[in-house]
């Protein structure tokens, strides 16, 4: 099933800003809310279809308190989660999900004392061939990788 995870933005706790307004209460009524990294909301979805759908009807709420929606579909890939640009564009068959996998946004994972693990700042970067570079703004233990358009690659 694919999941959708938003990552508020760091003046912000999103978890708060959603609930307390009632057309995102609305919106996020019939799912079940996790947590899986610090300062996110994520979901289940019946498809990826819903999934992008979900993130249009919660945009205006995007826009001021996340940092990022993310879609993970393991019928795109079992490790990787796509950014919310690229799973619409999947969806509206703008591109092939096969040849998704080049451009990169790549968050380290930090383990923390209590809570969630915390996703830390983003680097892109771009596969060659099988290999993915190293992430290294910060030292972490672990990643967790975006695939992402050119557009937003490039951008």
């Amino acid at each position: 099933m694919p999941r959708v995870c938003l990552l508020g933005a760091t003046d912000v706790t999103l978890r708060y800003e959603l609930l307390s307004r009632e057309t995102a209460r609305e919106a996020l009524a019939t799912y079940d809310l996790s947590e899986p990294y610090a300062n996110t909301v994520a979901v289940e979805t019946v498809s990826l279809g819903a999934a992008v759908a979900l993130c249009n009807d919660l945009n205006w709420y995007l826009v001021r308190f996340a940092r990022d929606a993310l879609v993970e579909d393991r019928s795109v890939s079992e490790t990787e989660w796509l950014s919310r640009e690229l799973a619409t564009a999947i969806r509206d068959d703008e591109v092939d999900a096969e040849g998704t996998g080049r451009y990169l946004r790549v968050y380290g994972v930090r383990e923390r004392e209590e809570g969630a693990p915390e996703l830390l700042d983003p680097m892109y970067v771009a596969r060659t061939g099988e290999t993915v570079p190293e992430y290294d703004l910060h030292e972490v233990e672990d990643t967790l990788r975006v695939r992402v358009t050119e557009a937003e690659f490039e951008a």
